[in-house]
């Protein structure tokens, strides 16, 4: 169709539907049987058709974008994150906009007045820390769902229960005879300034040890200086100069753990024989780390959906009380707790 825009009216006709169809098919309104939507579609291609959705988001006062903000986008986890956080909210009609907030609960805040002032409809947050995000200050909040390990009750949230989960691969190690388990990523210092998921798992890992009638050694809470590969990295080399006996690291991201092998490899450490290592999350390196790793691994498009999901149903309707999801967690073992 040169020099004109398809219309849904070109593509009704082309496909042998009403115009409501059609528009069924591109807003999803209304269920559309398999082999009409099949139809609609093709005419669609066929004319080089494109929705244009700015009229109907303009009168039910949407963007049809939602905001997406997690404290660092160069991980392998933010990375795997937000693939599937993007094909939930696309699967669902929207476009996302994406926020790195690091350690500013500043850039959070911009977030919350971009959707105050209708610039998106709604966010996702995934806050270090409670006493950082704007939660804690409900009134006037726009939609929010929260993900990640900060726990609270005043806004919709979806989460793994990490201290189990820190628990259960604590756990994995000691049953594989382990008594020194350095922690990387934990310890509190104190100062309250520790993240959410620091503080959780940190929990875990005592719980565990003190279930085998073991305590946390304050020397073996390895705090990097980065929760990195280069910074758990460095921690390891510390340590082992330091001259403090470990038979295993538990680390709290799978990045910290391949950074550990890292170090354990250039000193002649073996993995498994001489230490064991675990990880959490279960991104793709983990799998092709050298030994492949143990770790802690749950479904991130699931909770991604389940995020999604409670976000658009908060659009849609803001009253009612706040809903938590808790995606369930599994231990993957891998060779790097597996002996000979």
């Amino acid at each position: 169709m040169a020099g004109a825009r398809a219309t849904m009216r070109d593509v009704a006709q082309l496909a042998g539907v009403s115009t409501k169809t059609v528009s069924n098919v591109v807003t999803g309104a209304a269920a559309v049987r398999p082999e009409t939507r099949a139809r609609v579609e093709a005419a669609m291609a066929e004319l080089e058709f494109v929705p244009n959705l700015s009229a109907r988001e303009l009168r039910n006062g949407r963007t049809g974008v939602i905001g997406v903000a997690l404290p660092d986008l160069g991980t392998a986890y933010s990375a795997e994150l937000l693939h599937h956080l993007v094909e939930a909210a696309h699967a669902r009609g929207f476009s996302v906009q994406i926020e790195e907030t690091a350690a500013d609960p500043a850039r959070e805040r911009e977030l919350v007045s971009r959707a105050q002032a209708r610039r998106v409809d709604g966010l996702i947050l995934n806050p270090i820390r409670l006493e950082d995000t704007v939660v804690t200050r409900t009134e006037h909040l726009p939609p929010v769902v929260l993900i990640g390990e900060v726990e609270q009750h005043a806004v919709d949230s979806v989460l793994v229960d990490n201290r189990t989960a820190a628990a259960a691969i604590t756990s994995h190690l000691i049953e594989r005879g382990a008594r020194r388990i350095a922690i990387i990523g934990g310890r509190d210092d104190g100062t309250g300034l520790s993240t959410a998921t620091s503080r959780i798992r940190l929990a875990g890992a005592g719980d565990a040890l003190l279930a085998a009638g073991m305590a946390l050694d304050p020397a073996l809470e390895i705090a990097p200086d980065a929760w990195t590969m280069g910074g758990a990295a460095a921690a390891v080399e510390h340590l082992i100069a330091s001259g403090t006996e470990f038979d295993a690291i538990a680390a709290f991201t799978d990045s910290m753990a391949i950074g550990a092998l890292s170090a354990l490899q250039a000193h002649g450490i073996r993995v498994p024989d001489d230490v064991l290592v675990t990880g959490f999350d279960d991104v793709e390196p983990a799998s092709f780390a050298s030994p492949p790793l143990t770790t802690v691994g749950f479904d991130l498009a699931e909770l991604s959906h389940a995020a999604v999901g409670l976000l658009t149903d908060r659009i849609e309707g803001p009253d009612g009380d706040p809903r938590s999801v808790t995606v369930p967690f599994r231990v993957v073992e891998r060779a790097s707790t597996t002996r000979a």
